[in-house]
């Protein structure tokens, strides 16, 4: 297999996938959607700040490839995309999770690719992922993963998709830290680790959940009271 899907065409199609999942009532996705989806801040590395036009030009591009499908919706006004990334590479939903988990946050550990699949697909045990992992990176369509070089200071090898090709992943495994993607153009950046950031990012959502769910069931006692 040998995609040579852009960064930008992968932010694309992982953006659809992991709404499908976690947020399917809004699936499809408008372009507005979509672009707002792929410029998310939490749960992307690199953080990205694409424009509309790029967004499209992806799409068409991912359209001529055929991982990808736009779709007129009933009663709606505007063109809408969904994915079609299982049935084109032939993937089952945990090869699905782990391969967006990749497209999503760049290299990981198999750790990290067990926890950041959780909405999508639970894996029981750490070596259930690392099963899938090892699959992806064996089946004869494929490789779909490689195992990046151990880097200096780390214990466990981090995992790559190759849906953008081997060089692509070589320059992966060189970099010291991931990119900020700013109007298009890629930067450097500096500070703290990118799992640092990753991890503050995670705590804050996990706080901003716990206090929706509070001010829910304030709500549902309230409205009871009401009744």
């Amino acid at each position: 297999m040998e995609m040579n899907i852009d960064p930008v065409g992968v932010r694309v199609l992982g953006a659809l996938i992991e709404k499908e999942a976690t947020t399917p009532e809004y699936y499809p996705m408008s372009i507005n959607a979509l672009v707002n989806a792929c410029n998310q801040k939490s749960n992307r590395d690199p953080v990205m700040q694409l424009s509309e036009e790029t967004v499209l030009n992806a799409v068409k591009d991912l359209n001529g490839k055929h991982v990808l499908w736009n779709r007129t919706v009933a009663g709606a006004r505007v063109m809408k995309y969904e994915h079609n990334v299982k049935a084109a590479f032939n993937l089952s939903n945990q090869e699905l999770a782990v391969m967006c988990v990749l497209m999503l946050r760049g290299p990981q550990t198999i750790g990290e690719i067990r926890v950041r699949t959780e909405r999508q697909h639970a894996f029981a045990t750490i070596e259930d992922a690392e099963k899938v992992v090892k699959e992806l990176m064996s089946r004869e369509d494929g490789p779909f993963v490689m195992e990046l070089p151990r880097q200096a200071g780390r214990k466990e090898p981090r995992f790559v998709h190759l849906l953008s090709g081997r060089q692509w992943a070589d320059e992966c495994a060189q970099a010291a830290e991931a990119p900020v993607v700013t109007g298009d153009t890629v930067i450097g950046i500096g500070g703290k680790s990118t799992n640092d950031r990753i991890s503050e990012l995670e705590t804050m959502v996990s706080d901003l959940q716990g206090q929706v769910s509070g001010l829910r069931e304030d709500f549902d006692r309230f409205r009871k009271l009401l009744e």
